[in-house]
């Protein structure tokens, strides 16, 4: 068939995304098909054409390699849904809402999905006054990959309040949500969307970040965090985190692959599980999770890649 990889783009996920994309299309090439990398632009003005361009390409099935806004929160699924190209990955309302932290919750709280409480703060407060109880948590409300996330402490050096000339994400964002800090580890659920629709929970996988958190550097330098995979967690643990990724990609409405994110604090027992967030497009880079424990399930990255186009092209998008 002929695949176009979108990848690029000109979110602050860009260079992971050019990242995914070059591992998509050389596995798609491995697996016979007729690949074509697209690359959205650095700039909304360089892909004010990406519609015409992706025509261009003839594409049978266009690959979402994308992380990020646009390719992430439904503007490029609308633009595909509206041209009539089947596309990886989930669709237009599933995607705008998984971007977007506080709808996420809105979504899954009341299906009994544990997740942080807090709410969505004007950047500009901050400087008046502390949102919650130090410590506390403070990040984009629609970004990916742990972009513009600050943990504020009582020992921090943002001040008490935080200063306006404190550098953090209230510097870059006008509106920022705001988390108690939930203790303890990371963790991260893979879910995959098998033949019959179901989801699948991959396994979990702990993150160990050789210092500090979980951040954007730790993500995607090699070697600053060590994945256990599976986790050195109790086994109910690891079951409620599996079940509630599965629930989570089911009633978000995700297609063929999502990430499910989690703290997990030992103290609190089981209801010290809190999800964080459902990522709709996760990493395919060497360093990403999802490939990482597919192969821990015996599935090839090429077939990855392979199972992920079967799923976009088996059935109709909701």
């Amino acid at each position: 068939m002929r695949v176009t990889v979108l990848l690029g783009g000109w979110s602050a996920e860009r260079a992971v995304s050019l990242v995914s994309g070059a591992g998509v299309a050389e596995a798609a090439r491995t697996l016979g098909h007729d690949v074509t990398e697209l690359d959205l632009g650095e700039t909304p003005a360089a892909g004010a054409d990406f519609a015409a361009r992706l025509v261009a390409t003839r594409p049978d099935i266009v690959f979402n390699a994308l992380h990020g806004t646009p390719g992430e929160d439904g503007t490029v699924q609308g633009a595909m849904d509206l041209i009539g190209i089947p596309y990886t990955h989930s669709g237009l309302t599933t995607s705008a809402i998984a971007i977007d932290k506080q709808l996420t919750k809105s979504a899954l709280v009341p299906h009994g999905i544990r997740m942080p409480g807090g709410h969505v703060v004007e950047s500009a407060s901050l400087h008046s006054g502390d949102p919650l109880p130090r410590p506390y948590v403070l990040k984009p409300v629609n970004e990916g990959s742990s972009v513009g996330v600050a943990i504020i402490s009582d020992g921090g050096n943002h001040g008490q309040p935080i200063g306006r000339d404190s550098e953090g994400p209230w510097r870059h964002y006008p509106r920022l949500l705001a988390e108690p800090f939930i203790a303890g580890l990371e963790l991260t659920v893979a879910v995959l969307e098998q033949p019959d629709g179901s989801a699948r929970p991959l396994a979990v996988t702990e993150l160990k970040p050789a210092s500090g958190f979980y951040d954007y550097a730790a993500k995607y330098t090699d070697g600053m965090t060590l994945h256990v995979c599976p986790a050195g967690i109790p086994a109910d643990v690891a079951a409620r985190a599996m079940q509630q990724a599965a629930r989570a990609h089911v009633l978000l409405g995700c297609r063929g692959v999502s990430r499910a994110d989690f703290r997990f604090d030992a103290a609190q027992g089981l209801d010290g599980l809190y999800l964080l967030e459902v990522n709709t497009q996760p990493g395919m880079t060497p360093l990403s999770l999802v490939p990482e424990q597919a192969a821990a399930c015996g599935i090839s990255y090429p077939e990855l890649v392979g199972m992920l186009i079967d799923r976009a092209l088996a059935g109709a998008r909701p």
